[in-house]
């Protein structure tokens, strides 16, 4: 019934395996792919026309992470998986990005990729699984797929390079100095396609080596594919790109003086226009046909692209009139908003970000429901990107997969640098909005995310800047490499290769290929050109942080105390009781956790003093010999017991009360009067001795006796 193709590679320190044969068999490609124990089902569907009218290629790669991979339920109301994580879109793209370059040119036909998490073990990732499945599936499916690639994870501990550390290695590094590194790599067997990366100020040699070594490390993984192929391979699809070399002769004849002439603009605004202006006059000159060929479109790009791409390489010169390596001109400004914590504005050339940073208390963690584990994630980074920043006027709606792409990428090149949470028990929250955009969006939110911070007066280690790094490259071999790439050259160009990090090193690395792949030596020397960029881009922003930053009178003070984690529970209270009283009385946010670090917040300082004093007297022990302030709460014949520290009363015996012989404690005491008195001990049962006597109660200190007190 089932006709079963299985290879397996020992891969690392746990066995790869690639079944296809016997699940989804009306899929065009399926393939189960197996690490230790996550397995992940890869399902591939190619439409086998292309729609009328097609002009651009609709790849869709869907990720999805079912509950009952790692045994659990999932939460909600519905108890049924829902929209998709945050980690499984970016998971999506992980996968989508070194993908797409490698269909055939011209091949506009719709593919679908399903990637399905059936299994987790809960050591190995599946994210990386999921992307060799992926291109196993494409690559026996028969569609036109120059792959295929394979992807792993490398950490970096103790200077040496680690191949696919485990999800607790890699869960939230900024608490483990000795993981300096999470890095995806994504390649062919003869080129890197795509690298994504969390780092702690790496070196650009010691990143340049971890790219290698990923890249050594999927070459058995790509022969584990090319191996299932052989054996498992349907006939390849009957495609054959579309030949209209005719089209884009009469598309460069009509207009390419025209389109030259607007690509001299350097106004991102005028050039548009013009631009625009140049499709209108070649479109008048075609022929009805010529207007309705379904290649048009890419016949237009590619005389644009020829354009652009050309003098650059050429000339050196760029369509703003920018050399290669020069930084647009940068403005930056803190402390905008007034009642905001911090604010910044970053304005580099025509890209533009108002970024706002708040500070919330522990109860503005964002709560994480992971397929690994519930956690708490104190720094949030959310990235906006409105249609008016690019002079349109399109749909609104909630954040797609590229802003939650561009926020994550910002995330990780700020995290690297935050304060330990022991340090500044603040939930930190991020949020740019793009205001205008000509280029490198989500590295002006790193330049103007880390001057926010700073302006709300966290303790950033450093600070950070972002530079987009682009890629000309001709087919002799020629090519130029671009420092802050304009919208434009990252459309027309080769490659998006983002850099971000502080003057000692690299904290995020992010690059797409739009071609199969580059060499070790132009990544290389996109390194050395983006650092340069970095160190100026950081220079301009210096100008606009002068001196330390105060600290905003509208953000709440958060104080931490540690208490024994036997003493959690009388903090908290029967049901909460105690803890609820402690912050209605103060009026602070108070949180406590596990450990016994309480975190205590209000923009009231006497409303922390309060809360902090009343939690201490739970805590806390009475020392001997120490004065108290207290308070009679029942007089009895042998002396007043007295309420000093918290919830905890003493005797003060009568012959303790005064230094002379009284009928009565009554005679010189009533309940609820406020007294001062001295610890003298602890009897035989434990029982606590005060003294009165011994205490001025006017002034509260201890007084000499002339005379030895009466015996009890």
């Amino acid at each position: 019934m089932f006709n079963e193709t299985k290879k397996s590679v020992q891969w690392g320190e746990e066995t790869l395996t690639l079944e296809t044969g016997k699940v989804a068999r009306q899929a065009d490609g399926s393939v189960i792919a197996t690490l230790g124990e996550t397995s992940v089902m890869a399902n591939v569907t190619f439409a086998k026309k292309q729609k009328p009218g097609q002009d651009f290629f609709p790849l869709t790669v869907h990720y999805q992470e079912k509950y009952y991979a790692a045994g659990k339920v999932p939460g909600g109301f519905f108890k049924r998986e829902a929209r998709p994580t945050e980690k499984e879109t970016l998971t999506a793209r992980l996968i989508d990005r070194p993908l797409r370059p490698l269909f055939v040119p011209g091949f506009k036909n719709e593919v679908l990729v399903m990637c399905t998490v059936l299994s987790h073990d809960l050591v190995n990732d599946p994210d990386m699984v999921a992307m060799i499945a992926a291109s196993a599936a494409l690559t026996i499916s028969g569609a036109p797929f120059r792959g295929p690639i394979a992807g792993c994870r490398v950490g970096f501990e103790d200077g040496e390079y680690i191949l696919n550390p485990t999800v607790d290695d890699m869960q939230d590094l900024r608490l483990n100095p000795e993981q300096r590194l999470d890095l995806v790599v994504a390649g062919t067997k003869d080129a890197v396609m795509m690298v994504e990366s969390e780092a702690y100020e790496l070196s650009e040699a010691e990143m340049l080596g971890a790219v290698k070594f990923a890249h050594e490390q999927i070459q058995p993984v790509i022969d584990l594919i090319i191996d299932l192929a052989e054996d498992a391979a349907k006939e390849p699809f009957d495609f054959q790109p579309a030949d209209y070399s005719e089209l884009s002769a009469a598309v460069k004849a009509a207009g390419e003086a025209e389109m030259r002439a607007a690509f001299a603009i350097s106004d991102k605004q005028e050039r548009t226009s013009a631009v625009s202006a140049a499709r209108d006059t070649i479109m008048a000159a075609l022929s009805d046909a010529q207007k309705e060929d379904p290649n048009l479109g890419s016949a237009m790009k590619g005389l644009e692209g020829s354009i652009l791409r050309g003098d650059v390489v050429k000339t050196g010169k760029r369509i703003d009139g920018r050399n290669t390596d020069e930084i647009r001109d940068i403005v930056s400004q803190t402390g905008l908003l007034p009642r905001t914590h911090g604010s910044a504005l970053f304005t580099r050339g025509e890209t533009q970000g108002l970024v706002v940073t708040t500070l919330g208390t522990g109860d503005d963690e964002q709560f994480i429901d992971a397929l690994h584990g519930n956690f708490k994630s104190n720094f949030l980074l959310h990235y906006n990107f409105p249609p008016y920043s690019v002079g349109e006027a399109g749909r609104v709606g909630p954040p797609g997969r590229r802003e939650i792409g561009h926020g994550k990428l910002a995330w990780r090149a700020l995290q690297a640098v935050l304060p330990a949470s022991t340090d500044f028990p603040y939930t930190i929250r991020v949020v740019s909005e793009i205001t205008e955009s000509n280029g490198s969006s989500s590295m002006a939110s790193v330049c103007g995310g880390s001057l926010s911070m700073m302006d709300a007066g966290v303790p950033l280690k450093a600070p950070v800047a972002g530079v987009a790094m682009g890629l000309i490259l001709e087919e002799d071999g020629s090519y130029a490499i671009l420092s802050d790439i304009l919208g434009d050259e990252d459309h027309l160009g080769d490659m998006d290769f983002k850099v971000a990090g502080t003057e000692a090193g690299i904290t995020s690395l992010q690059m797409d290929i739009k071609i199969a792949g580059i060499t070790p030596e132009i990544m290389e020397k996109a390194l050395e050109q983006a650092k340069a960029g970095r160190i100026h881009i950081l220079g301009e922003m210096a100008k606009a942080i002068t001196g330390a930053q105060e600290f905003s009178v509208h953000a709440p003070r958060i104080e931490t105390m540690q208490i024994p984690t036997d003493k959690i529970r009388e903090v908290i209270g029967s049901g909460g009781k105690v803890i609820r009283e402690i912050v209605e009385v103060s009026g602070a946010k108070v949180d406590i956790n596990d450990e016994g670090i309480i975190k205590i917040a209000s923009p009231n300082g006497e409303a922390i003093k309060k809360a902090y004093d009343m939690i201490h007297s739970i805590v806390a022990e009475p020392e001997e010999g120490m004065v108290y302030t207290g308070t009679v709460v029942k007089i009895v014949d042998f002396g007043a017991f007295v309420n000093f520290f918290g919830k905890r009363d003493g005797l003060v015996h009568v012959s303790q009360i005064e230094n002379r012989r009284l009928n009565h404690p009554s005679d010189v005491l009533k309940e609820g009067q406020e007294v001062k008195v001295k610890l003298l001990g602890f009897d035989d049962r434990g029982k606590v001795r005060l003294s009165m006597k011994v205490v001025d109660q006017e002034t509260g200190e201890e007084v000499k006796k002339e005379e030895a007190p009466a015996d009890e």
